[in-house]
């Protein structure tokens, strides 16, 4: 059985009238009520589809998701489970045929992450005249009971602040993962300063998994198309994404054979013509429940003892699983439901339609929407300092770039991207950001090759042709001033800003942003 490592792991049995309901996100035999359940017994799994219209999806991650449940029922069904497989319009419906065929049975579930969805399910049972069992989520590495009573958090507080490197470190001590002792391995923490290089153009990134779409996944695929109103890539042909166990080990052997030892210093790198650069791409298959996050750090770590891997690799690559996921998922919990709706920056602007077409002629984001597009992924860095970076200092308001996020990337959960796109990438609560992460041309710079193949100059803020990012990164501070100032981390900025206003060049930045904003309403920018 596979379960959290750190706090108690639920412990309990199921009854003779119990069904294990296993959710799309769950798709394991190892955790929850199925792994309880004896040999032969019956599962319940419910494929809605109502969901799918409710946003305009990418083809990729509709078909990942439907193509993952097709193949785990079948697997179920090899391995002797009597898989009762609904196919409805709603998990209303789903659950009324369930109950109605199954009028005695108790369902047994584990809580999905996402806010309200177990409300809510507890309210359609109840309407169906049935009655479920929810049980602790196992898909994690970490209990909620633990987080809780580590940072004392009080579930009724309405402005919870936690901050992520105390919480990594815990979790280190905790797991004993990278440890000697009560120390890390190698004396450090986290070794970012090692992870921020570019590739020069002698480096070649490893292979990408390349396993070719089953009969199966190119029939949900085809049916997806026909059913729904997606965006992104239709074609499968390219489709890289794991839809079975099978498949998810294959691309945890391959990540940790070919790619972890290259993964470290350029993980923060972005380059125009590879998508994937050295990054593990195993987030979906986690996020599914394939595979188990603590396995994965195990793989990690007995690859790190059994071989010359770089530390620096293996150590970031373990952060963004043990820490980072782990942060996601208790933050996303106690800020809820403030969370989704926060805006402390009064952002008011709507999404640019670029990030629906890619129609801009600003290399950085027209490559980075181009990736998407096409396979429903780009690495943390473009997500940040790219799209999120652009969004932020537009002053797009920061629930509808999470409906962005939400709909067009394969790895996306509300759970996932709230608390990532929200607070991380725009700022817009203060449960664990510190101050906006934004920035000018220099830093997308810094780390990309774009800009060497862009119209825009990299260098300039105002006048024809100067990169956006730049008049817009003055102009988001001089326009957020109020709330910003007194933030100790942003006073070097505020005393270039200073300069600025006190000479002509402020009145120009603002003239020049006025322009983008008509560019872009006239499909020019």
């Amino acid at each position: 059985m596979q379960q959290p490592i750190v706090g108690d792991p639920p412990e309990y049995s199921l009854r003779d009238t119990d069904v294990p309901w296993v959710l799309g996100t769950q798709l394991t035999t190892r955790s929850g009520p199925i792994a309880r359940a004896p040999e032969g017994s019956p599962v319940l799994m419910i494929e809605a589809h109502d969901f799918a219209a409710r946003k305009p999806y990418h083809h990729h991650k509709l078909t990942l998701v439907f193509a993952a449940m097709r193949h785990f029922r079948d697997r179920l069904r090899d391995a002797g489970y009597e898989v009762i497989y609904i196919t409805a319009e709603s998990f209303a419906d789903g659950l009324a045929t369930f109950f109605d065929d199954y009028p005695e049975a108790r369902l047994v579930a584990m809580r999905s992450p996402s806010y309200g969805s177990e409300r809510r399910f507890r309210e359609l049972i109840e309407a169906a005249d049935g009655d479920v069992r929810f049980v602790d989520n196992e898909l994690f590495v970490s209990t909620r009971q633990a987080f809780d009573e580590w940072a004392n958090a009080d579930p009724d507080d309405e402005t919870p602040t936690f901050k992520h490197e105390p919480m990594y470190r815990w979790l280190r001590r905790e797991t004993g993962m990278l440890m000697n002792g009560d120390q890390p391995v190698g004396g450090e923490w986290n070794y970012d300063d090692e992870n921020r290089e570019f590739p020069d153009e002698t480096w070649t990134a490893p292979p990408t998994p390349s396993a070719a779409p089953d009969e199966q996944t190119v029939e949900t695929a085809a049916w997806v198309d026909a059913t729904f109103e997606t965006w992104g890539n239709t074609a499968v042909d390219t489709f890289p994404w794991p839809v079975t166990r099978k498949q998810a080990c294959e691309a945890l052997t391959q990540f940790i054979d070919e790619r972890l030892g290259e993964f470290g210093r350029y993980q923060d790198a972005m380059r125009a013509d590879d998508w994937a650069m050295a990054h593990s791409l195993l987030g979906s298959s986690i996020n599914l429940g394939l595979l188990h996050p603590v396995e994965v750090i195990d793989a990690i770590t007995d690859a790190y003892e059994s071989r010359d891997l770089p530390l620096n690799a293996v150590e970031g690559c373990i952060r963004q699983i043990l820490g980072w996921r782990e942060f996601m998922r208790h933050v996303y919990r106690h800020a809820m439901p403030a969370l989704a709706e926060a805006n402390q920056l009064d952002a008011t602007a709507s999404l640019p339609a670029f990030y629906w077409d890619g129609d801009t002629e600003m290399e950085c984001l027209s490559q980075t929407i181009s990736e998407v597009h096409d396979r429903g992924y780009s690495h943390h860095i473009q997500r940040l300092m790219v799209l999120a970076n652009f969004a932020t200092l537009w002053g797009v308001e920061p629930s509808e770039l999470n409906d962005w996020f939400h709909a067009t990337y394969v790895d996306a959960y509300h759970w996932v991207t709230t608390p990532n796109v929200i607070e991380m990438g725009q700022y817009g609560h203060g449960v664990f950001a510190t101050k906006p992460y934004v920035s000018s041309a220099n830093y997308i710079d810094k780390m990309s090759d774009y800009c060497s193949d862009c119209k825009y100059y990299k260098t300039k803020t105002t006048g024809e042709n100067a990169c956006p990012f730049n008049a817009l990164y003055w102009d988001f501070l001089d326009r957020n001033e109020a709330q910003l100032r007194s933030n100790h981390r942003m006073g070097l900025m505020y005393s270039h800003v200073d300069d600025k206003q006190e000479t002509d060049e402020m009145a120009a930045i603002r003239e020049r942003v006025a322009e983008l904003r008509t560019k872009a309403v006239d499909g020019r920018l």
